[in-house]
């Protein structure tokens, strides 16, 4: 009994040690500089209402303006919200959004409305950690309208 404590106490003192490094090691939280010119609100007419959703249920990951929670500076959590935050800044990013051309406006306002629409976004792994960013029914039916209306306006401009 007294080589199994001795052996637990080892285990948990290395564990401990390796919680520890990890918190040195990983991706860098980073919230890079935009330019406002090149931001969503800047290329389309972006509602309050809309705005306002976007801004509580999507920014933190399809923006450069991420809210770091306490958690992402805890390894090895914050390598999976930082990988998140980076796959969503890659597929979607609200920030930069003046580097899309007309065909992918129509196509990424498409996919929004779509994704939110579908409940797959906002990720079921962000909504219960983040208060207040779930999408109802009426915010998506908002989103989806926006999105057409955009699209819309859009196609008449050549």
């Amino acid at each position: 009994m007294k080589k199994v404590l001795k052996v637990l106490r080892w285990a948990l003192i290395v564990a401990c040690c390796a919680f520890v490094i990890a918190q040195f090691f990983g991706p860098a939280r980073t919230n890079p500089a935009a330019d406002p010119s090149q931001a969503m609100e800047s290329r389309l007419q972006v509602t309050p209402e809309v705005s306002a959703i976007l801004d509580r249920s999507c920014n933190d990951c399809h923006s450069n303006k991420t809210r770091w929670p306490w958690y992402a500076h805890v390894a090895p959590v914050s390598w999976f919200v930082i990988d998140h935050v980076n796959e969503g800044r890659e597929n979607l990013n609200f920030s930069e959004w003046g580097r899309y051309t007309l065909h992918d406006n129509d196509g990424l306002l498409k996919q929004i409305c779509r994704e939110v629409r579908s409940g797959a976004m906002p990720l079921s792994s962000y909504t219960p950690l983040h208060p207040g960013s779930e999408v109802s029914a009426e915010d998506r039916q908002k989103i989806c309208a926006w999105t057409d209306a955009e699209r819309a306006r859009l196609s008449g401009v050549k």
